[in-house]
């Protein structure tokens, strides 16, 4: 079954905002960044009796959490400078409390897998005004990490999820992780280097939060529906991010995100793709473009990303 999920960056939610999103067609909320959850802030990793008891409001709407995101592992992690086992620490009690609480995702962050050096971001300008992020090469040359110092960081990302993968099966949470974004080349999940978690992590309990837009800026529709059946077939496509773009870093140097309808892929032969290899879960519309008139909290561009899908899931079965 398909579902569609959407991302609320704090724990604090009004009955009403609630009420419009559970009308809107919404099943569940993502939680995208690691101090949302009650707790994070104060001692570093959430607290299950909050966590719980959020659950317990949210589901009484109607709608579940499906996805939250574990504490970042910073660059003084991959360095092994002074604190940088405390952050394991932080993660490891965040996915023991998420997996106690019954949370069916949780992301790990890992800094050092986007090398920002090489772009310039922008804002871009679409039809009736609406605007989204664009990103552009700059040229060369650029100070970007040597082999070697990619592969001491690819060790230091296998060191933590030695210590997180038991705990992940054990509570039986998917953890996950997403494309770098931007997926410049040598990126560590930009390409190449996204299959290698699998390889390294075989467990049926590490997979990925797969983003179509981002994997698009990589090489344009036909990389991504290569991958949906590369990953889906091998039951690691845990939960989907779904945004259009336009361009890709291989075609055009960059990429201009836009509304679901209005880039370069075909959402329904991507969806088509997606029930070939039995993929069932939640799809999150990602990033939504600035509409003209709408408000911070971006409902305008929700309520069009969440109706697009669930006409999508429709069709698709029609």
């Amino acid at each position: 079954m398909l579902r569609v999920s959407i991302f609320k960056h704090n724990a604090e939610m009004t009955d009403q905002w609630l009420l419009q999103k559970v009308a809107l067609g919404a099943d569940a909320i993502d939680f995208g960044r690691d101090a949302d959850m009650p707790g994070v802030t104060e001692q570093g990793y959430p607290d299950l009796d909050a966590v719980q008891a959020l659950r317990k409001r949210v589901r009484s709407f109607g709608i579940d959490i499906n996805r939250v995101t574990l504490p970042t592992l910073t660059h003084a992690f991959i360095d092994e400078r002074v604190g940088a086992e405390d952050e394991l620490d932080n993660a490891a009690k965040a996915l023991e409390v998420y997996g106690q609480a019954r949370i069916p995702i949780a992301r790990q962050r890992v800094e050092g897998d986007v090398f920002p050096q090489m772009m310039e971001q922008y804002r871009t300008k679409h039809r009736g005004g609406y605007i989204a992020r664009a990103e552009s090469l700059v040229q060369g040359p650029h100070d970007i990490p040597s082999r070697a110092e990619l592969e001491r960081w690819w060790d230091r990302f296998c060191h933590a999820f030695e210590r997180l993968t038991p705990i992940a099966e054990e509570y039986d949470i998917k953890l996950a992780v997403h494309p770098s974004d931007t997926p410049n080349i040598d990126t560590p999940f930009g390409g190449i280097g996204f299959h290698r978690i699998i390889d390294a992590f075989p467990s049926p309990n590490v997979g990925y939060v797969y983003c179509i837009g981002t994997r698009s800026e990589a090489g344009g529709s036909s990389l991504v529906i290569d991958e949906i059946n590369n990953y889906g077939r091998k039951g690691k496509l845990f939960m989907l991010h779904m945004r259009n773009v336009r361009g890709s870093l291989a075609t055009a140097g960059g990429f201009e995100e836009t509304l679901l309808d209005d880039g370069d892929l075909n959402m329904a032969r991507i969806l088509r793709e997606l029930r070939n290899v039995g993929f069932s879960g939640y799809i999150n519309p990602d990033h939504i473009p600035d509409l003209p008139g709408d408000n911070e909290t971006r409902d305008v561009g929700w309520a069009y990303s969440i109706g697009y899908l669930k006409a999508l899931f429709a069709a698709a079965v029609a």
